[in-house]
């Protein structure tokens, strides 16, 4: 049996992460501030660290945090498995780190660096944007009675579980470097996205799309956040909808 670390296991991602690698037979260790026994603030580290690294096979590190702190974080955590001499770090990333001059997007390419970096064996995975995250901004834009959107901007959501998927087979594997990106299976326009919400949650808001400042805006404009080339996703925005709604239809 293999025992893997899974750091921000009680998350989005995490959760389903670590559901994954149980029902495939290894045994998982979930990392967070609240999860016990591995109830640890990455960004300082210390005994619960250490005692959370001591022994796995591989670490899935899925912990983040958009307010800051991810580079301490993977510090701290490759320098204790190194310690602990885990021959196998897994790190998910974002399609676009090294293209779109913003801030979190700056932030995940750097810990991409420390990982590459980190002497021991190590695999990236870049993937788009969630289907939860798409909803949860849209979610937040409707509730203006304008839903003000980015001109120009298309995006390519996949679905977490099956991301999640992808990093448990990754982590059962041996080290990979940086593999292939993993995409949705559609580029969609935001108005379309915007849409599909809005019919979901039954609301009805006129549409209005601003073009916005910046050359992270021109980037994401331009595209750098997508991955035609690797639409591998199976389920569209529209399923995930029904699919958190209960409506089979």
């Amino acid at each position: 049996m293999t025992t893997i670390l899974v750091t921000g296991g009680t998350g989005t991602l995490g959760r389903l992460v670590t559901e994954r690698l149980r029902t495939d037979g290894h045994e998982v260790r979930v990392l967070s501030r609240h999860a016990q026994p591995y109830a640890v603030d990455l960004r300082e580290g210390g005994s619960g660290l250490e005692a959370a690294v001591a022994g796995a096979d591989a670490i899935v590190h899925c912990a983040t945090s958009p307010r800051g702190g991810d580079e301490r974080a993977a510090e701290q955590l490759i320098a204790a498995a190194r310690r602990a001499g885990v021959p196998h770090l897994v790190y998910i990333s974002i399609v676009g780190v090294d293209a779109v001059p913003f801030g979190y997007y700056r932030t995940k390419r750097a810990v991409e660096k420390q990982v590459e970096e980190s002497g021991l064996g190590w695999t990236i995975l870049r993937a788009t944007q969630f289907h939860d995250l798409v909803a949860q901004v849209l979610g937040g834009l409707s509730r203006l009675p304008v839903l003000l959107l980015p001109a120009g901007v298309s995006d390519q959501p996949v679905e977490t579980a099956e991301v999640a998927e992808r990093l448990a087979a990754l982590a059962a594997g041996a080290p990979a470097g940086r593999v292939e990106d993993m995409g949705g299976p559609e580029v969609r326009t935001f108005r379309s996205l915007a849409r599909a919400h809005l019919r979901a949650v039954g609301k009805r808001r006129p549409l209005l799309e601003v073009r916005l400042p910046g050359k992270a805006y021109r980037a994401f404009r331009e595209g750098h956040h997508l991955t035609p080339g690797h639409a591998v996703g199976k389920g569209t925005f529209e399923d995930f909808l029904k699919a958190r709604s209960g409506n089979p239809r």
